[in-house]
């Protein structure tokens, strides 16, 4: 998710074919791949195509994803991680050779239609206490440049995808907003020289994180289809969160001078697991809201006509960080396999998500706690800890889709996980005298808490997965503990 800077993954867009000024408009979803079985690129493609969805945007290049991307007819926008900025600054060599080996090599020989390089991601956050600071601009020189040697200037454009806190207003009013004070003069010349170049400011959005981090946030505020209060500025009225975000953005370009620059919604969505605001019927009513929001291409109070938008997210990720929240593993309007979570109009699918097709599942089995296992056992708090640190069990806990279990349920749930990440080895099912492996379906009837099989993806993470050895709990899965300690 953009608000904390955490995805290095992929992104894609979904085109509504309205046309403005020569300009195609289209709504967009990020697919990211901080996943530990990540779907194959030929089955993604073909996901994107069976949607309607006609743009994606990487992340970081990959070999694999553009050879799939090949011929497709999918633009492409290819991203830089933070970690690449540094060399990108100081060497131009080192940019020319970027170009080379990412777009050049693929944009002649491959058939992928790229249309934007990303540098960088999110890299002003305030909680990367100013790393990406000297190296940012610098780095987006010089891939320019790079891009310019190549004969590919008017082809390729350059952009930097930031997080909604490099503005900031003094009020509830939209007018009041300008850049974030300590960076206003990098701010301004970058935008000046994205400008200059024929590129775009691409900005990422979260009116959930704005709940997330504020309990006296007004809900319906985060949404588009309900907040009464509406904010009055100068005449232009603000019933929902977005508008007033990207309007704040919008003074702050024309105080400094750019009152026409481009802007890209980088990144916008809702969660549907790991915290009380995140689920499906929240997540539902503001994807669809937001569709529904930008389709008719009326845009904002400030800014009229078509936006240019990706959601966030297109599938789920299991290996995300968690330290924003736990809900950032469940960004995707699908399911870690390519199935929906809900129905979502994209303007061209009749209001249907189409699920991934060909995708290939571990066997119909699960690890759980065995039946004779005794909830008194001295090792079950390591184990569940164990398998928690080493897999992922955020659809756990206050608030979750997996709220309702109980303790052996809980238990369950940790044991399967980590025994379907680690495709379905023996070891991993080996927690001492508690774990049992089942041919039933322990999920829940009639929920939306699912124990999952594992898919077979293209490319696993390398597990290490043996017989279970006790290592310290990790805080997240506390609220499982205190369970066992109450009985």
């Amino acid at each position: 998710m953009g608000m904390m800077g955490m995805k290095d993954g992929i992104w894609i867009s979904m085109i509504l074919g309205f046309m403005v000024l020569g300009k195609v408009y289209g709504i967009g979803a990020n697919w990211g791949t901080q996943a530990t079985h990540p779907l194959p690129p030929n089955i993604v493609v073909k996901l994107l195509k069976d949607n309607g969805i006609q743009k994606v945007k990487l992340f970081d290049a990959d070999a694999d994803i553009f050879k799939a991307l090949s011929g497709s007819g999918i633009e492409v926008m290819v991203g830089i991680p933070n970690e690449m900025l540094y060399s990108l600054a100081n060497s131009l060599g080192a940019a020319e050779k970027w170009v080379e080996k990412n777009i050049s090599s693929f944009v002649s020989s491959n058939s992928v239609d790229i249309k934007y390089v990303a540098v960088g991601n999110e890299p002003f956050l305030s909680q990367f206490n100013g790393t990406f600071l000297s190296t940012t601009f610098p780095a987006i020189q010089n891939i320019q440049a790079a891009l310019i040697k190549a004969g590919l200037g008017n082809r390729v454009k350059v952009t930097v995808p930031l997080n909604a806190d490099v503005y900031e207003s003094s009020s509830e009013k939209p007018s009041t907003g300008d850049f974030r004070q300590d960076i206003r003069d990098l701010m301004v010349n970058i935008v000046k020289f994205l400008n200059d170049n024929g590129g775009a400011f691409t900005v990422n959005i979260y009116p959930f994180i704005s709940l997330y981090n504020d309990p006296n946030f007004p809900a319906d505020y985060a949404f588009f289809d309900g907040y009464s209060n509406a904010i009055d500025d100068n005449g232009k009225i603000y019933n929902n969160v977005f508008d007033a975000n990207h309007d704040t953005l919008l003074w702050a370009l024309q105080k400094n001078g750019y009152p026409n620059m481009s802007i890209i919604i980088g990144e916008i969505g809702w969660p549907t697991d790991g915290d009380n605001n995140a689920n499906l019927k929240a997540a539902q009513r503001f994807n669809q809201g937001f569709m529904t929001h930008i389709s008719g291409g009326k845009g904002t109070p400030m800014r009229p006509g078509p936006i240019d938008a990706y959601l966030f997210s297109l599938i789920d990720e299991d290996a995300k960080s968690i330290q924003p929240g736990n809900f950032e593993r469940h960004w995707g309007i699908f399911y870690f396999d390519g199935t929906a979570k809900y129905n979502l109009s994209l303007g061209a699918n009749n209001g249907e998500l189409v699920p991934a097709s060909g995708v290939r599942y571990l066997a119909r089995q699960w690890c759980v706690l065995s039946l004779s296992a005794s909830l008194d056992d001295p090792q079950l708090a390591d184990s569940v800890g164990y398998a928690c640190s080493h897999a992922d069990c955020t659809s756990l806990g206050h608030g979750t889709s997996c709220a309702d279990l109980d303790t052996r349920g809980n238990i369950s749930y940790a044991f399967n996980s980590y025994y379907q990440e680690n495709d379905q080895l023996p070891t991993a099912c080996k927690f001492p005298n508690l774990s049992m492996v089942t041919n039933t379906d322990p999920s829940p009837p009639g929920g939306n808490c699912k124990f999952k099989i594992m898919i077979q993806a293209s490319s696993p993470k390398n597990h290490k997965s043996n017989a279970f050895t006790s290592k310290p709990v990790n805080m997240m899965f506390l609220v499982i503990i205190s369970l066992l300690s109450v009985l």
